[in-house]
Formats: structure tokens, C-alpha cells, sequence
């Protein structure tokens, strides 16, 4: 649906500041190459610890970060062959969350029904993806597509970043094109026009006509010379929950987002250029070319928009019945498709039989109801 460019007064909804998310989709919670085989990483997705381990053969498992026993983090035990072993009795739990062995029971004594939750997890774009809704929905849901990945034309960056910010805050800063303002010590762009803007029911998609000067601009090939103005088309999707950049044919963004909490959430950002060298240059110079342009380009704009993050933030949280007042529609776009998403999981999950007696509200909000069961009939964290 295409919607009005004009930029005109709304007021912003207080509650997209504390809103939950629509777990029913691939989370990314760490970069593949840092989990080595024996290794355990605890990991968090909208207030769900999760304790990520990759086993003897290389093959990476998500589970609850509470033991079926005690509920101690999982993620302080060790990795033994394919298992995880809890470090207070010795629990030892496989990739589906079963009890496998209590060291100290006799070999002939049935073991306890115990399970905790295990959650669907892949690995793509040197990425460990989760998914922490409803396991059975996770084939039907696929990856974002990345067709820059290897390819030898382009220069891949990668970055990552904690934001001590509702999600909901962030992913208003990626859309935002209009705060180039914050940028200008940095030579970012300016004069940004919103010319077009269209809705879907999991999408946002603005075009903005943006113009750019300097040795930067030049570095990155949107001019010839330094003292040359040129204006670019930039393409911003937001495809819950993740979002796209383009910018014609110069530079690509994938930006996949992951909720914390409801004042944390990170972000890992893989950037694609085209930087004008040689093949043979560019190649031999990329790993150095990589690390300029994280550390002294890319890090250093997104420290300016962390610090305005944290203070929106900060503020909401001081008076949360605030009045605020946004003219992008762009934005109110974003805040749309972020309530409309979480409503959707909770109207889908209310019709169904509660998983694990939690309300579909607390599940999608990360809220925590501890169940107990009877000795003997077991502990099942999948509600099993």
C-alpha cells in the first residue's frame, strides 16, 4: 500500500516503548566463528536466556539456560561430547533438551523425566540464527536472502552493537534518514526528501533522495571529487524484524536486529561496498580495508546514534506519559508494524492451548511463570 510523503505532525504511541515482539521469526544471537566446538555461549532473545553450545561434532544446539533440576544457568556447565552438563549435579542434557544421565544414579535406575526447552538454530552468513517461538513454524519461516555473501565484487564489513534502547527505538534510528544532522563532523549525508513510502502487513519501505559531499563521499564512490555534491537514491526496508539498505548500486546494509529486553537490544550488521580498486588491490588490502572501516567510518557514526538511543530512552523511562511529536510517516510506518506484529502473535497464540500455562502475553513479552511438577511425573520445559 503506498502511503502520503508529505511530512506532517503525528503523535507518537507511548506504548511501541514497552511492546513485545513476534517471536515467530529467525533471531540472530552471536557470529558462528566465535562459538568453537566445547564452547558454550549464553545468549538472550526478548528476556529468554538461552545457552548456546556447539558439541564434538561441530553441530551448534540452543537450550533453556535453566536446568531441569535446580534451574541453575546452563550456560556455567561444561560441554561433554554432545552434551550439556549442568555444573551443580552433573545433569547432562542432549540437543533436544532430554536428560540423558545423572552421574550419580545407579546404571539401572530409570532416569527422571526431565527436559528443558530446546529452540530450532541454524547457522548462515556466519550468523547463529534462533528461533524462539513456536518450533513447528520455524521451516516456514525462511532466512532474509543475502546474494552479496561471497560474492567477489563487493567488500564485506561486519558490525556489531549493544543498544541500551527498546528495539522499537532502534529500528526508528534505521529507518529515520532524516538525522543525517547528527552526522555532519562525520561528512554524512544531507538534505535527505522522502519521495515514496509503502506499507505491507510485515514491511515498510521508504525511498529518501539523499545528497552527500567530501573525501568520504568520494572514498566510496558517490563522487568524483571531494568538493562535488551528488544526490543518491537510498532504499530502506524494514522487514520485520530486520532491515535492508540500498543505495544504488554503491553500498548494501543488512541489519538483523535482536530484541534483549525492554531497554537492551544489539545488532549485527553486515555491510557490502563497492570500493573503486583494482580486483588484485582490493583483495590483498581487504582484511585492513574491513577494520578502517568498521573502527573509523561505521563505528563512529553508530556511537553518535547509540548516544541519541540511550537518551531517548532515558527520557521515556523518567515520564513514560510524555508527549511526543514525529513528522516522518516513515516512522509512524515502523511503530505500526511493530504493534500490529506482536497483536497478531498474541491473537494467534490465544487460540491455541497455553504453552506451558503461560499467557500468550508474557511468552511474547519474555515474562517469566515458573511451573513446578510433582516428583516422579517430571520436569518438562517444552510442556510436553
Amino acid at each position: 500500500m503506498e502511503l502520503a510523503t508529505t511530512l506532517t505532525s503525528q503523535t507518537v504511541q507511548n506504548a511501541v516503548r514497552e511492546v513485545g515482539i513476534n517471536p515467530d521469526y529467525w533471531y540472530p544471537v552471536g557470529w558462528a566463528n566465535e562459538l568453537l566446538p566445547g564452547n558454550v555461549m549464553p545468549v538472550m532473545i526478548w528476556q529468554q536466556a538461552i545457552a548456546l553450545y556447539r558439541d564434538s561434532n561441530h553441530q551448534i544446539h540452543a537450550l533453556e539456560d535453566a536446568c531441569a533440576h535446580k534451574g541453575v544457568a546452563l550456560h556455567k556447565g561444561k560441554v561433554e561430547g554432545c552434551h550439556l552438563t549442568c555444573p551443580y549435579h552433573g545433569w547432562e542434557f542432549n540437543g533436544t533438551g532430554e536428560c540423558v544421565n545423572v552421574p550419580y544414579l545407579p546404571k539401572d535406575q530409570k532416569l527422571p523425566r526431565a527436559l528443558v526447552r530446546s529452540y530450532p538454530v541454524q547457522e548462515k552468513y556466519n550468523l547463529i540464527w534462533v528461533f524462539p517461538g513456536d518450533a513447528s513454524l520455524a521451516h516456514t519461516c525462511e532466512l532474509l536472502d543475502i546474494p552479496e555473501f561471497q560474492h567477489p565484487d563487493w567488500v564485506m564489513v561486519r558490525v556489531t552493537a549493544k543498544m541500551p534502547a527498546h528495539f522499537s527505538i532502534c529500528n526508528e534510528n534505521s529507518m529515520d534518514v532524516f538525522h543525517g544532522y547528527l552526522h555532519q563532523n562525520l561528512q554524512g549525508w544531507f538534505s535527505p526528501v522522502l519521495k515514496s513510502l509503502r506499507e505491507t502487513d510485515s514491511s515498510v519501505c521508504a525511498e529518501y533522495e539523499v545528497s552527500y559531499k567530501g573525501h568520504l563521499a568520494k572514498f566510496l564512490g558517490l563522487s568524483d571529487s571531494a568538493n562535488e555534491i551528488t544526490t543518491r537514491t537510498t532504499s530502506v526496508q524494514y522487514r520485520y524484524p530486520h532491515y535492508y539498505a540500498h543505495l544504488e548500486g554503491i553500498s548494501t546494509l543488512y541489519l538483523m536486529r535482536l530484541p534483549v529486553g525492554l531497554t537492551e537490544s544489539r545488532s549485527f550488521s553486515i555491510f557490502f561496498l563497492k570500493i573503486r580498486l583494482p580486483k588484485w588491490l582490493r583483495k590483498r588490502i581487504e582484511p585492513l580495508l574491513q577494520t578502517i572501516l568498521s573502527r573509523f567510518v561505521f563505528m563512529k557514526f553508530l556511537k553518535q546514534d547509540i548516544e541519541m538511543m540511550q537518551s531517548e530512552q532515558q527520557t521515556y523511562l523518567k515520564n513514560p506519559q510524555r508527549r511526543y511529536v514525529e513528522i516522518n510517516p516513515a516512522i509512524i510506518a515502523v511503530e505500526r508494524l511493530i504493534m500490529r506484529q506482536y497483536e497478531q502473535f498474541v491473537q494467534k497464540s490465544s487460540q491455541l492451548p497455553m504453552i506451558r500455562n503461560r499467557r500468550p502475553e508474557a511468552i511474547a513479552s519474555g515474562q517469566v511463570e515458573s511451573t513446578r511438577c510433582d516428583e516422579g511425573k517430571g520436569i518438562n520445559g517444552n510442556g510436553e
